[in-house]
Parts: C-alpha cells; structure tokens; sequence
C-alpha cells in the first residue's frame, strides 16, 4: 500500500488549502485513514481520522471546527479540507492508514504513512 499527501503550499491566515491522500495497491475498505502533522521542533500530531467505511470522523480539538475530513471510496482518496489557517497551523502535514476502523489518532498505532505535504500560513 502506497499513500501519497498533495496540496500544500502558502496561504494566508484565515485562508483554505485542501488535501489530498491517495492510496494505491489496496482498497481501502475498513480502514481509517489519519491525518498527522509535525512542525519544526516538535512531535508529530494527530489531528483527525476518517473511517473509510461508515465515514465516522474524529478531530484534535486544535483543528476542530475549522478542518473537515471526508473520503471518495470510489477514487481510493481521503481529503483535509482546512479552513480559517493560522499561522500555529504550519507544519508537514501527512497521512497515513490504519488496517482496522478505529477513531485514532495516535500516530504509532498507523501501519502505513505517505510521504507528507508542507503546508505554511504566512503573510
């Protein structure tokens, strides 16, 4: 299973970027997918999930209201849509799959990861 991250670049604070997390090699049935980030000096945080079959979502509370995760089964792609960015949202954003459908966004539990995606909020 390989999973790519696309769509990040430089926005403005309160600006919107979408994301996007292909999987190839594997249908992603009952799985979650994750979505990570790690900024510059600290650990890599989970900050929403997406159950791949019944589309049950999860947030960290540091993105919650403002981001939404959904899925296309049919193209075998999860998206972060993020809204309102502030600059405390930049980082390297990743996404990664989980081989069971749980609400977690604990990165060690994840069995796959992509190569991530930068993402920078700046004027």
């Amino acid at each position: 299973v390989q999973l790519q991250a696309s769509g990040g670049g430089l926005v403005q604070p309160g600006g919107s970027l979408t994301l996007s997390c292909e999987a190839s090699g594997y249908t992603l049935d009952h799985w979650t997918i994750g979505w990570f980030r790690q900024a510059p000096g600290k650990v890599r945080e989970g900050i929403s999930c997406i159950v791949t079959s019944d589309g049950r979502t999860k947030y960290a509370d540091s993105v919650k209201g403002r981001f939404t995760v959904s899925r296309d089964n049919a193209k075998n792609t999860a998206y972060l849509q993020m809204n309102n960015l502030k600059p405390e949202d930049t980082a390297i954003y990743y996404c990664a799959g989980l081989r069971r459908p749980e609400l977690l966004l604990d990165p060690i539990v994840y069995d796959y990861w992509g190569q991530g995606t930068l993402v920078t909020v700046s004027s």
